[in-house]
């Protein structure tokens, strides 16, 4: 009778534990897949990132409200505020600005687009309170029956004052998605760079408002 309780008693605390080392199979198959999870998500973490002159993956969003104005605004902050940061800070400073130009080998080629942001410039640096040189001005009002002018690209009627402390000049540079702008601030007397900004104009803007980018 002792050894049949014994072995009853045995049984009884078999059963037992096998009722509760039944549910440990789910869990591991949860580990496993939480496990596998975290390596997928590493790896595409992984993954190199997209430079911005990416063009595989295009994005040109169906309706924006950005326009080629908001992206000279940035320029102009861009270097006003390196202006206002660095010793170039002076009541004195008169800027001239010059047509951003293509990134070529003459640096002489320009369009619509170069001469809309020497343009759009000229209004953003008065907007920041800086003296601004407009060197097109003609020495002489020319007055003929197609309207009265007063600028040139002609030497020989533009002022010969020397009359600019800074210039502003930039370049272009064409990529598939869009044009990226470089400009930068110069000091006359000594040609140093004082100020640069960097911005890329996407070509879904420049699409919107029909820029034309071919070279005058």
């Amino acid at each position: 009778m002792h050894y049949k309780k014994l072995a009853t008693s045995s049984l009884l605390l078999l059963s037992l534990a096998g009722c509760q080392t039944a549910p440990k199979s789910p869990s591991a198959n949860t580990h496993r897949a939480s496990h596998y999870d975290i390596n997928a998500n590493y790896e595409q973490a992984q993954q190199p990132m997209r430079g911005e002159y990416d063009t595989s993956q295009q994005f040109t969003p169906l309706q924006h409200h950005k326009t080629l104005v908001n992206y000279v605004e940035q320029m102009a902050l861009d270097l006003v505020d390196t202006l206002e940061s660095g010793q170039e800070l002076d009541n004195s400073i008169n800027i001239a600005v010059t047509t951003v130009v293509d990134l070529d080998a003459t640096l002489n080629n320009s369009n619509q687009l170069g001469n809309q942001i020497s343009e759009t410039l000229i209004h953003q640096l008065q907007k920041f309170g800086y003296g601004v040189v407009d060197f097109k001005t003609a020495a002489k009002i020319t007055v003929n029956s197609r309207g009265d002018f007063v600028f040139s690209r002609d030497i020989k009627k533009l002022s010969k004052k020397h009359m600019a402390s800074h210039v502003l000049g930039g370049t272009l540079i064409y990529r598939r998605n869009g044009v990226s702008v470089n400009t930068r601030v110069i000091n006359v007397s000594n040609q140093q760079v004082v100020a640069s900004s960097r911005k890329f104009i996407p070509v879904y803007v420049l699409s919107k408002e029909d820029i034309y980018l071919s070279s005058n």
